[in-house]
């Protein structure tokens, strides 16, 4: 059992999750920042500093804070945003490297002959097939 679960736990697949899930938990504290910390003092100088987290109403004793859902809207819009300009750029640079130019080798006199042989006993075993 032991051995079955080092396997499990050591395939490609798991430690390339696990390296997705740590990138992705830094990122999502880089673009959290951004928004945060520069993008909404921003938006709070436009909007004249309006914070609409402390929006709330009460009904009996229930206090349902509206504004909280408000900012948190907002926040997910810009996180979206940034998010959408990143992968935006990310792709124009992928497309400005130069593609690699396939290497086009060619084939040795062995190497037609084999592949002569091969396409021939294809050609011999579809007719046996048929027949």
């Amino acid at each position: 059992m032991l051995k079955e679960f080092k396997e499990f736990a050591l395939r490609g697949n798991v430690v390339d999750l696990a390296v997705a899930v740590v990138i992705g938990s830094a990122f999502s504290a880089i673009t959290t920042s951004l928004v945060n910390d520069i993008i909404m003092p921003l938006i709070g100088i436009i909007t004249g500093g309006h914070d609409f987290s402390g929006l709330q109403f009460t009904v009996g004793n229930a206090v349902v804070m509206y504004g909280v859902f408000i900012q948190t809207v907002i926040n997910f819009v810009l996180i979206a945003a940034v998010l959408f300009m990143v992968v935006k750029f990310m792709n124009r640079l992928k497309r400005k490297q130069p593609q690699s130019e396939e290497v086009v080798q060619k084939l040795t006199m062995e190497q037609e002959l084999l592949t002569e042989i091969r396409d021939l006993l294809k050609k011999e075993e579809k007719v046996k097939d048929q027949s």
